[in-house]
């Protein structure tokens, strides 16, 4: 699978820094979070943190992006061919496919995290319920996690970092504090993520959630995951010594997350109408405090 990438490396054009431009452009509008967070990374390795984080957004919008489920495994298909060296077409005319592949290149990642992230998007494709707490659990750890461990590897020089303990609660926290927002625009769509066995034992069917029928059981049903999130931020934070300073730009972004969780706390906080957000003033000085207490030790 490596050589069949490498091959590819021909392919790729010579305008490259246009392709890394567009990356950054698009973390910037689509993940400013992520954005502001790789500022703190070293300069010359910042255009791969992009093009990581790029990659994600596009498999991340696929549902939106199509109407029913088939194109969208097509597409999601299309990108797990790029990355088996089996795409069709003119890869280098999609930017944010040539910056991915220059950036596997150029920093070793393994390739197996990152189809792994694919397959999990194939659930957004569908209507299907969450069935168990683990499964959710799993879905964060291939997705969010995966690019914790990733933007690691990147900011490692393409080395073995360590962490992945770290890197495992990191993005199951960020990933359920991320579910939790979009709450309103999944339940709009018909999307469901919360586990079935949690709505069970609160007495929610999916019905309720995708009709915006609150009460109650809706509000427990999130306060237990706002805990579950904190449960990894926790872990996290026990793990924050196998977290060296050159990887601190990676953990960033989950400095935010108890600002989101405690949003939903406040009174008034309706699930299926709040939008829970920062003003980017204060995202900013979040990230920045965190940044400035971690390298500080």
């Amino acid at each position: 699978m490596t050589t069949r990438t490498d091959d590819r490396r021909e392919t790729l054009p010579e305008a490259l820094p246009e392709a890394y431009a567009h990356c950054a452009s698009l973390v910037r509008q689509a993940d400013h979070d992520r954005y502001i967070a790789s500022l703190y990374a070293p300069e010359a390795m910042r255009p791969g943190l992009f093009a990581l984080y790029a990659f994600s957004h596009e498999i991340a919008r696929v549902r939106a992006a199509v109407s029913e489920p088939l194109p969208g495994e097509v597409r999601l298909q299309w990108w797990r061919d790029l990355l088996e060296g089996d795409a069709k077409g003119e890869v280098h005319s999609h930017p944010v496919a040539a910056a991915l592949l220059d950036t596997i290149l150029h920093y070793r990642l393994p390739i197996a995290p990152l189809t792994g992230l694919i397959e999990a998007r194939i659930f957004d494709l569908y209507d299907d319920p969450m069935p168990s707490l683990g499964d959710l659990e799993g879905y964060a750890g291939e997705t969010a996690s995966a690019l914790f461990r990733l933007a690691s590897i990147i900011l490692a020089e393409g080395r073995d970092p360590g962490g992945a303990a770290a890197c495992g609660h990191a993005g199951v926290a960020y990933a359920l504090t991320g579910l939790l927002r979009a709450f309103p625009w999944h339940a709009a769509a018909g999307q469901v993520y919360l586990p079935a066995e949690i709505l069970a034992r609160n007495g929610v069917i999916r019905d309720d959630i995708v009709r915006g029928r609150g009460g109650p059981g809706v509000l427990y049903s999130l306060k237990e995951l706002r805990a579950i999130a904190r449960k990894h931020l926790a872990k996290l934070q026990e793990l924050r010594e196998t977290i060296p300073p050159t990887l601190v730009p990676a953990f960033l972004p989950v400095a935010l997350v108890e600002s989101y969780l405690k949003k939903m706390e406040r009174n008034g906080y309706d699930p299926f109408r709040s939008i829970i957000t920062l003003p980017a003033w204060q995202r900013q000085w979040i990230l920045w405090r965190a940044a400035r207490k971690a390298m500080r030790g």
